[in-house]
This record gives C-alpha cells, sequence and structure tokens, in this order.
C-alpha cells in the first residue's frame, strides 16, 4: 500500500498549476503544505494517519471536482455576471497588476487635488 506522502505526491503531479495568479495558486499553496507537513519525505512520521487520509480525501475530492458534478449549476455564469473566462482574466496577477496601477494613478489624482484644497 502507498503511503500518505507517495499518495499526496502522486495527487500533486495531477493538480494543474494556473501560471496566471503567481503566488495565489491553490495547487501551489497546497503542494508547499503537503512540502513542510512532510519534511523528511517517506521518513516523516504521522501522528494521527486517519486525519491525514481524511485530508487526503478531500484533496481528491476539489481536484476530481466532485461537489461541480454532485451539484451541477445550470449556467457557467457566476454571482458577478462573468462567464469562466472572464473571471479567470480578471482574477490573473497580470491584470490584478494593472487594476492596481489604476488605481495608483485614481489615488495621486484624488490626494493632488484635495491637497490643492487644503492649501488654498
Amino acid at each position: 500500500m502507498d503511503s500518505c506522502y507517495q499518495r499526496f505526491l502522486k495527487l500533486f503531479e495531477e493538480w494543474p498549476l494556473d501560471e496566471t495568479k503567481q503566488a495565489r495558486d491553490l495547487g501551489a499553496y497546497l503542494w508547499q503544505q503537503v512540502v513542510q507537513a512532510f519534511c523528511e519525505g517517506e521518513k516523516t512520521q504521522i501522528a494521527k494517519p486517519e486525519t491525514c487520509g481524511q485530508m487526503y480525501e478531500s484533496l481528491v475530492r476539489l481536484h476530481s471536482n466532485y461537489y461541480k458534478h454532485k451539484y451541477p449549476c445550470p449556467r457557467e455564469i457566476s454571482l458577478s455576471g462573468l462567464t469562466v473566462e472572464e473571471r479567470r482574466i480578471v482574477q490573473a496577477t497580470d491584470t490584478l497588476e494593472e487594476f492596481k496601477e489604476m488605481n495608483k494613478g485614481l489615488w495621486k489624482i484624488l490626494q493632488d487635488k484635495f491637497a490643492t484644497k487644503r492649501s488654498d
């Protein structure tokens, strides 16, 4: 039987990483957690093997879209009204950086506007 560590390794080999979400990807975050939890690799002693198994099974359900298939949504549109592709673009790190730059520009305009009123 595969060890808990081996099972996690196999799962994360299949887990897709979203390169558009630099430092914010769920798969990358979970992989970091597994690396920390199994700091000694195969030799890591698991205090509660049943908890490890439960965590693994939960991640398998996430990875396989178990709940998406169990509770299908009639439309591929979110609460925001965006399609899946539109939401993916908006959530991309590059797009968020552009939004930050736009906000900095707006913030600077507001600062300048109120700064001149104070000096009058």
